[in-house]
């Protein structure tokens, strides 16, 4: 169903594409017509009251009256229904030798008409032209024909063609029944021609207006649904990378966090190791000595279980000395004992390869007591030490 309706939809494009192939697709002024207005009219008439109407009714010299100037005067208000009111006024005069009520008159005879009439545009319902506008009608007035007034039931036929929005001309026939026949009143027929002007003009569409509105709209609302489609489509895409970016991002995230927590965790044990080690605190020696005391294996001996459980970790050993004795006493004495602390170690199963040393003499002291300054043995005995320095994990 709702490929047939996309179908007929594309169908009826096509259609119209071709109807209006010569025009701009948009509403014109060419596609407005006039549906309501007042129309003035002023032009001629001419009465054929010979009694032969349709015998003689092209015998213009004999039977029809004309005068040759301005002699009928109407103004009428029209409706966007169709429906017209008209009042009319006219003069004619029967001239001598016409034939008149199936008589040859003698002399001169004026005739004067009041009409008033219903009109209905015949375009309602054959279609709109704007430019030729038929229309019948029926009415009633008063008339002073051949010196005898009477009151007519009247009936006309029509039509106005239009120059311009304003200006036309109007050609109609109108019989006329005497409603009373007494003292010889006769029935008769008026034509009449002029030019018309239209004032107080309300437009609208015609009926290929309209045609082109509604196309318009068709268009319109399958250029919305196009639009609706497209970005129905841009935001099922911008949804499908909106959520491909935060799976990417999750991902990322997730990622960071393992990272984040491998290089925690591998921190926090760097860190329980150091403090591991730090606990064990260091190695001292005796005052020109580089032998490993008891209490100093104990230490080296728990440094050596703390190397067994960790196959990665690799350690620095430096020794020093205290201030006392010649710098380059103090850098052979310091060596001594890296190179006794080092072989303990070696000695208690340590991979040689996990331990590198360095010997500083008396030039990392820990505190102030240097060859100028005085200090007791305790403080002295602070700097005779070897220390630990993590190298690898």
């Amino acid at each position: 169903m709702k490929k047939a309706k996309i179908f007929s939809l594309l169908l009826f494009l096509m259609v119209s594409s071709i109807a209006f192939a010569q025009d701009e697709l948009q509403i014109t002024a060419k596609d407005s017509i006039v549906q309501s207005s007042w129309i003035f009219g002023v032009g001629l008439n001419a009465v054929d009251d010979s009694g032969n109407v349709f015998d003689g009714i092209f015998n213009v010299g004999q039977e029809w009256n004309i005068v040759p100037y301005p002699s009928r005067v109407s103004i009428g208000r029209y409706f966007k229904s169709g429906l017209g009111l008209e009042a009319i006024g006219t003069y004619n005069q029967y001239k001598e030798g016409n034939i008149i009520d199936a008589k040859v008159i003698t002399e001169n005879v004026s005739y004067f008409g009041f009409d008033g009439r219903v009109t209905y545009d015949i375009n309602k319902i054959i279609g709109q032209t704007g430019w030729f506008d038929p229309y019948v009608g029926v009415g009633a007035g008063y008339t002073d024909a051949n010196n005898l007034g009477r009151g007519t039931y009247n009936a006309v036929v029509g039509f106005r063609t239009w120059f311009s929005d304003r200006w036309g001309l109007d050609f109609s026939s109108t019989g006329k029944w005497a409603m009373s026949q007494s003292d010889g009143a006769t029935n008769h027929i008026q034509h009449a021609a002029g030019v018309v002007y239209q004032f107080g003009i309300e437009k609208g569409l015609s009926k290929r207006g309209e045609e082109k509105l509604e196309l318009l709209a068709a268009i319109e609302k399958e250029k919305r649904r196009q639009n609706d489609s497209i970005n129905e489509v841009n935001r099922l895409k911008d949804e499908a990378l909106l959520a491909e970016r935060l799976k990417k991002q999750q991902e990322e995230d997730a990622l960071a966090a393992a990272e984040k927590a491998k290089v925690d965790a591998i921190n926090k044990r760097k860190s329980e190791i150091k403090s591991r080690i730090e606990n064990l605190g260091n190695v001292y020696f005796g005052l020109n000595s580089s032998v490993v005391s008891t209490s100093s294996k104990k230490i080296l001996d728990s440094l050596a279980q703390v190397l067994e459980e960790i196959p990665t970790l690799k350690l620095k050993i430096t020794s020093h000395t205290d201030s006392r004795g010649s710098s380059k006493y103090n850098d052979w004495l310091s060596q001594r004992r890296v190179d006794k602390t080092k072989a303990y170690m070696i000695s208690k199963g340590v991979s040689e390869d996990k331990l590198t040393t360095e010997a500083y003499g008396e030039s990392m002291l820990l505190n102030e007591c240097d060859d100028n300054t005085y200090c007791p043995e305790e403080k002295h005995a602070v700097n005779r030490r070897s220390e630990f320095v993590i190298l690898e994990f």
